[in-house]
């Protein structure tokens, strides 16, 4: 009998189906979307039992889609969105109000009440993460101030509090398995990533329950037995679960310390696996919890970057300097080189490493020679800069010389920004053959965790390389150039 691995990846705007056969190669995928439920406060949910359905679709659609039995399945893998927040009651199994999405800021006036106590320091030595409404602690610590009867639900002891994949893990197996695994659970604000246990002290803090939080497992632990509601004759087991872009670096092979990726989409997640011991820094980086696998812990330092796609989006829509985004690579391969126009993208503040909110975004170094190609390339540009900027800030908190970046997402379709990105790192940049590296993860930490797929398995990706091709002097005046365009922006300079 052929054994298939299946993996979920349910993401922000909608739910996929990903079908592995025994050499990990991904064979067939079928995604559904879900809403997004916004009001006039900006406040954006999604529907818990909606996301639920469609996960149970998505998989009878593969199924069909690829003409597989069903019975074939072996074994499931989850990746999930981070950091929005769900919560249920254990005994019902129903939701008691939308799930809160990472996106979403209504937490903030608790954050800052946090904050004035003095309590901020202790959660950033605790959790990794410094206190912001972005994780799920204050979505939860709403949902108990908000929400009629939770807190009297809570105190009986029958509430959960979870991420998206303890509420999958939850409802897969019949409400009888609530668990989290521990880069999901990293990545609440609630959880000690030094004791790797939840934190009775900033549980506290929020005004949420211990009893209402999750068990926690290896990332390639046992999560109990799905038929998906009876869609499957014999249950399979569910052995791997993992945050999306954690599941990206397991995927993309970097399971050693100082391997590094970047993921490449409207903002760009960069996440370096540091080992088994964790490292902190005050330069703009958070330190979380990769994943445990076998039982062993490993860290990761991660920076996130708003504007990357953003900003190629605002040529087009705003600007209207391109059609497409895919005329941006020629463009920039027009553009006079001797054109020095820096563009920083602050258009909401700048974020890492510079951390400054009343920042406001420049166009400047513009000549004669500047036009619509070398705005573009600077639009470009300012992408591998701002990459380069948390690249070289964990190799420095690290201690650890980085050999090459791992890379995913649509933007890598682009020769010129990766060459760029190249040249400005002095390292080799690495693109996989293959799509869906979030879902890949989950589903190689489920096959490996059966006994299906070997270590070999990170080799079956193939990798277009693009390698660094420019003088030391020209690399360090360029990065010397935007340096200095950074400057002119900072509130204060």
């Amino acid at each position: 009998m052929r054994k298939y691995v299946l993996g979920i990846d349910q993401s922000t705007q909608g739910t996929k189906a990903l079908l592995f056969d025994e050499s990990g190669k991904l064979l067939c995928r079928s995604d559904l979307p879900h809403r997004q439920i916004v009001n006039d406060k900006g406040w954006v949910e999604h529907d818990l039992k909606e996301i639920y359905a469609n996960t149970i679709q998505t998989v009878k659609d593969l199924v069909k889609k690829a003409g597989i039995d069903k019975s074939e399945l072996a074994v499931l893998g989850i990746s999930n969105q981070r950091e929005t927040a769900a919560c249920w009651n254990k005994e019902t199994g129903e939701p008691v109000y939308n799930a809160i999405v990472w996106q979403c800021a209504r937490g903030a006036a608790i954050c800052e009440e946090i904050e004035k106590q003095g309590h901020a320091t202790l959660i950033k030595d605790h959790t990794g993460l410094q206190l912001s409404p972005y994780f799920s602690a204050a979505k939860l610590a709403w949902i108990f101030q908000n929400v009629d009867g939770v807190k009297k639900l809570a105190q009986e002891g029958k509430i959960a509090c979870g991420t998206i994949d303890s509420w999958l893990v939850y409802c897969l197996t019949g409400g009888n398995n609530f668990q989290t695994d521990y880069s999901n659970a990293s990545r609440t604000q609630l959880f000690h990533i030094g004791t790797l246990s939840w934190d009775e002290e900033i549980l506290n803090l929020f005004g949420i329950d211990r009893s209402c939080m999750a068990a926690v497992t290896d990332s390639d632990g046992d999560y109990g037995m799905t038929d998906f509601d009876g869609y499957l004759d014999q249950p399979i087991p569910i052995r791997g679960v993992l945050g999306d872009s954690h599941g990206a670096l397991f995927g993309q092979g970097c399971l050693e310390k100082g391997m590094i990726k970047t993921t490449y989409g409207t903002g760009s997640s960069i996440m370096m696996n540091i080992g088994e011991t964790p490292v902190f820094s005050d330069l703009g980086v958070v330190t979380s919890l990769a994943w445990s696998m076998g039982g062993k812990v490993n860290y990761v330092l991660e920076g996130n970057i708003n504007y990357t796609g953003a900003v190629i989006s605002w040529l087009k829509n705003d600007l209207k300097l391109i059609g497409s985004a895919g005329e941006t690579e020629e463009l920039a391969k027009k553009a006079h080189p001797q054109d020095r126009t820096y563009l920083v993208p602050a258009f909401s503040g700048l974020g890492a490493p510079y951390w400054d909110s009343k920042a406001a975004g420049i166009i400047c170094g513009m000549t004669r020679t500047t036009g619509q190609a070398e705005v573009v390339r600077a639009a470009l540009d300012c992408i591998v800069y701002q990459i380069t900027d948390i690249i070289r800030l964990m190799s420095e908190a690290s201690g650890v010389t980085i050999e090459e970046l791992r890379v995913d997402g649509g933007p890598t379709k682009n020769g010129y920004l990766m060459q760029f990105q190249s040249d400005m790192l002095d390292i080799p940049v690495k693109i996989p053959d293959a799509e869906e590296l979030s879902g890949i993860g989950a589903a190689y930490a489920a096959g490996l965790s059966a006994g299906i797929y070997d270590q070999s398995i990170f080799s079956r990706l193939k990798r277009t390389s693009y390698e660094p091709d420019m003088e030391e002097e020209t690399r360090n005046s360029k990065y010397q150039g935007w340096k200095e365009a950074v400057q002119m922006v900072r509130s204060g300079h």
